[in-house]
Formats: C-alpha cells, structure tokens, sequence
C-alpha cells in the first residue's frame, strides 16, 4: 500500500469550546464556487484514513477534514472529552466557523454518529450525508471495546511496548485485507508515548452507548438525502447493521456493499469509496442544480454523468 496517498498538509488548528482541533483544507478553485465537502472519522483512526478519497475527490470541491478531539493531531489529555455528546458540539462549532451552510458530509464509525448526531440533535443541515460502517445502531463495541470501557486505568498503565503491541493488533483487526506494516504503524502513531497511550484508552471509555440512542430513535427525522456503504466483510459491525439503518432512515437509501473488504474501507478500498462518493455526490448535484458542477466528471476520470442505483437498491462496488 502507497502510504504517500494517505498524507495530508499540515494542519490548521481551530479552537472551540477551548479546546484545539487540528483541521485540514484541501481547495479545489474558486472558494465561493466550489461545493463544500466534510469528511468525519471514527475510532481509533483519525482524518488521515480520509486522505486518499479526499485528495482525489478534490478536484472541484472545497474538502474539509478535521481530527476529534483525543485523536490524531488534535489535543488530548485527560481535561480533553471524548464522549458522543462532546464531539458532535464540536462539529457544529467547526461547521460555523467553516461558514458552511449545507454541506455534503461522509462520516465513517463512530464519525457517524457525530454527523448524525450534529445533525438531529444540534441542528446541523447537510446537502447530503454519505455514512460508511457507521456506529449507529446498538449493539457495537467489540469485546476488547468493552473490556477496555471497564478498565481503562489497567490499560493505560500497560508497558509501553505492550500497549503498542495491542493498538497494532486491533488496528490490523480492521482490515480483512493485510494493512502492511507501514500503514499499521502511520496508523498507530498518535497513541504512541505516555500522552498517547492514556488518550487511546481514554476515548474508549468514554464512548458509551447510551449516548447513541438519542441519535438512533431520531433516524426517521434526517432532513437530507443519504448513502450508505459498508464492507462485505466488516468484523466490527457487521453488514446486517447497514440493512437494518438503510430500514430506519428517510426514502430506504441505497446501499453500497464493498466487496472483500473489512471496517476500514476508505483505507482497504478507497478507489473504490471514492467512486461510490463521487457518483453520490455528483447525483445530489444533479438534482438540486440540474447539471454537475462544471468539469466535475471529466475531471475525475470517470462519465460526467453517474452510475447510479434506484432508490433502496444494493449496489456491489
């Protein structure tokens, strides 16, 4: 795996609600043109599983990523929150210091929730919302979730060489496909050190799911359009999940099945999810203005107009 693909810029810190959070802008062409694209991560990744889908979805948009709080290059530490509730507060702040009015969000894990939850429960309004083995629905949390939600401090006070052991063994465990070990060990990264470690078993704790029910009984109330994609092969939340959500949510989106890989699709198969999105997108553009944005097809390489399955319908990428 091209580990190149997965870099991102330097990052821009944001603060809000006093806390800093590392932000990343790719813009593609005019800023006042160009259509706005958020990208939102899970655990125990960070933006950096975005890169590739986002640096070549670019072309034509304003690409927005951002790291929680807790995780990746964002601030962390035992003062620094990283419950449900506190994480979609900050994409709200995010979005209104972004000055984003309605834009396209694509979450995946517990990002999804966030979005959702910015969403139902703060107001938040999307162009459209693309969700990718979202945790959403009950139940989710592996068993070594849970049983690091009831010890985090045993955890945190491993060997440091035997906490690292442990992230990059339940990083692998993501994928259905070998990750290697440099994209394993990129992955890895920001729970590294005392600091690192504390913060990788903090977030866990601290995601519990009563904080998702607020966020799934309101499914029905969605006020933009949505996709949904999941991995054939998902261990952590299984592909039942994607059937049962794409029951719950407004119109029976459609589905978007990635074949042969695991939880971790935009990293295992991010051609593919670009794909998936760009037709998403670009169909979303369609309807709302009646023609995708100029250059938008043609540009990515693929028909200017999409690919596109019925309302409901499984589509196999």
């Amino acid at each position: 795996m091209d580990l190149s693909r997965f870099e991102l810029p330097q990052p821009v810190y944001v603060t809000v609600d006093g806390i800093q959070i590392a932000t990343y802008e790719l813009v593609a062409g005019s800023r006042d043109t160009a259509a706005e694209v958020v990208f939102c991560h899970g655990t125990p990744w960070s933006a950096r599983i975005w890169a590739d889908v986002a640096t070549q979805l670019g072309d034509g948009y304003r690409v927005l990523l951002w790291d929680m709080p807790g995780y990746g290059r964002s601030a962390k530490g035992p003062e620094v929150r990283t419950d449900l509730v506190s994480q979609l507060s900050r994409l709200t702040g995010l979005l209104d210091h972004w000055q984003l009015e309605s834009p396209h969000v694509v979450a995946h894990d517990i990002g999804g929730a966030v979005a959702l939850g910015a969403h139902l429960l703060n107001g938040s309004d999307y162009a459209s919302l693309f969700l990718w083995d979202v945790v959403t629905l009950e139940p989710w949390g592996s068993p070594f979730f849970r049983l690091v939600a009831e010890h985090p401090e045993v955890f945190a006070a491993l060997p440091a060489a035997l906490h690292m052991a442990v992230v990059r063994e339940y990083i692998s465990g993501a994928a259905r496909n070998p990750l290697g070990d440099e994209m394993i060990a990129a992955l890895s990264t920001p729970w590294q050190g005392e600091l690192g470690q504390r913060a990788f078993y903090q977030q866990i704790s601290e995601l519990r799911v009563e904080d998702t029910e607020p966020v799934a009984e309101r499914l029905s109330q969605v006020r933009c359009a949505t996709a949904i994609g999941w991995g054939e092969h998902d261990r952590w939340i299984p592909l039942e999940h994607a059937a049962r959500l794409q029951r719950l949510l407004p119109g029976k989106p459609h589905l978007t099945t990635v074949f042969d890989v695991g939880h971790l699709v935009p990293v295992e198969a991010s051609e593919r999810v670009w794909c998936a999105l760009g037709d998403w997108i670009t169909s979303i553009d369609i309807q709302h203005n009646g023609k995708p944005d100029a250059g938008e097809g043609a540009a990515r390489g693929r028909p200017a107009t999409p690919g596109r399955t019925s309302k409901g319908q499984t589509k196999r990428c």
